[in-house]
């Protein structure tokens, strides 16, 4: 439990606490003023007795009740007994009365506020009407007892409305407070469920950019080795030896992958010097013409921006190799004045942006249908590239249209770059 929703229960056992000391104080008093009254003893013993059952009644059954705010038929129990035992020590004697101070006060914090009001008024008359009734006071005296009265009875509606209203602000006050708790617990909820999608997106988008692109690659050159063990040998040794060079680069992302690290190609050399093995390894793997240039000053990036245009150029290799049927392709980096881009084209088939967009959208309906996660089957190609730009501020274009072949670029700020880096 959060320290707010533990503040409302404490503040309001702690401002009992406080109207406890007050309703001792005002049974001393009163059972003191009737000690040292006038009236025949065995009418003080009736009413000291009277006032004293009232201790055990309020906290038997009153103070637990007022503490919860329960709404039952202890609500009428209670203030009938109290207002009972309240008129026999009045009767008994009059000076009994001066527990109307703690009397009024119980019914406020009990009752609904009519009710509440009528029994304090009628606990005001009560002295005044004995006094009538036993018919042995002066006219004065009645009258000064009736002015009491009167003054007691604005002021019990006035102080039974100021405890009204407070104890109606504690209710709101501790609404609000239980408001907050389950509101921060359904944002820590919410956060961490969205903290372990973009943990699975992001490593989906890991996996695909390097396990699987590898594991592709290998699959590819051990089909050629099959094809060429017999009557190419040589080929074939060359093909096992760049499968065990792509096994031994895929083990080494996925170690920098699981420890979270800089990718290995990034390591130890500059983003165009990965680019271009990345160039050499897509012509050894597949025999396609890959030209790559650099445009512009070349000079340090922040790692976020190598890492992401390292993974732009992967993701357009792999779409080169497994649809494009290209003869020869073109990756080209641009250092610019406030900006860094990188351009993949190749002469393949090409094809139709919008047709392919409608697809790849019934795709992600039919895996939603079928309670499939994206990673399933497929879907970070472009999508999971668009996103990775996106996250440091840059933009990603795909121009492409049947037998015209596919230009990707990747456009982005180094100002933003930097700032995200940050």
């Amino acid at each position: 439990m959060t320290r707010e929703a533990r503040r409302a229960p404490e503040a309001r056992v702690r401002w009992f606490g406080l109207w406890d000391s007050y309703f001792v104080i005002c049974y001393l008093v009163t059972t003191g003023l009737v000690f040292t009254s006038g009236v025949p003893q065995g009418l003080r013993v009736v009413a000291i007795g009277a006032l004293t059952l009232i201790v055990p009644w309020y906290a038997g059954l009153g103070r637990p009740l007022m503490l919860r705010h329960e709404s039952d038929r202890r609500n009428t129990v209670f203030p009938v007994g109290l207002f009972v035992l309240f008129g026999v020590a009045t009767a008994a004697d009059l000076m009994s009365s001066f527990a109307l101070f703690a009397v009024v006060p119980m019914l406020m914090m009990s009752l609904a506020t009519r009710p509440a009001l009528v029994l304090g008024v009628l606990g005001n008359l009560l002295p005044v009407t004995m006094m009538w009734l036993q018919g042995g006071a002066a006219g004065p005296a009645v009258l000064f007892v009736l002015l009491t009265s009167l003054l007691g009875i604005a002021l019990s509606a006035l102080l039974g409305l100021w405890i009204k209203r407070v104890v109606r602000q504690n209710k709101e006050h501790a609404a609000l407070i239980e408001e907050l708790r389950q509101n921060r617990e359904q944002v820590a909820r919410l956060s961490h469920q969205a903290g372990i999608s973009a943990e699975r997106e992001r490593l989906a988008r890991e996996i695909h950019d390097t396990l699987a692109q590898s594991l592709t690659s290998i699959i590819s050159l051990v089909q050629a080795v099959d094809a060429e063990v017999e009557a190419a040998p040589a080929a074939a040794r060359q093909h096992l030896a760049l499968v065990g060079r792509v096994a031994k680069e895929s083990l080494g992302e996925a170690r920098a992958f699981v420890a979270d690290r800089t990718p290995a190609s990034l390591r130890e050399s500059s983003l165009a010097q990965a680019l271009r093995r990345q160039a050499d390894g897509l012509t050894a793997q597949t025999g396609l013409l890959v030209r790559f240039a650099v445009e512009g000053d070349e000079r340090p990036l922040p790692m976020a921006v190598n890492v992401v245009l390292l993974r732009a150029a992967q993701e357009a290799g792999t779409n080169v190799r497994k649809h494009a049927d290209a003869r020869a392709v073109d990756m080209v980096l641009r250092y610019g004045a406030g900006q860094v881009g990188l351009r993949v084209t190749d002469d393949g088939n090409g094809f139709d942006g919008a047709a392919a967009s409608a697809a790849e959208r019934d795709e992600e309906r039919g895996a939603a249908r079928r309670g499939e996660s994206q990673g399933d089957g497929g879907g970070f190609g472009l999508r999971g590239m668009a996103a990775r730009v996106a996250e440091i501020g840059g933009v990603m274009s795909v121009v492409s249209a049947p037998g015209a072949g596919t230009a990707v670029e990747v456009k982005v700020p180094l100002e933003e770059a930097a700032d995200e880096e940050r």
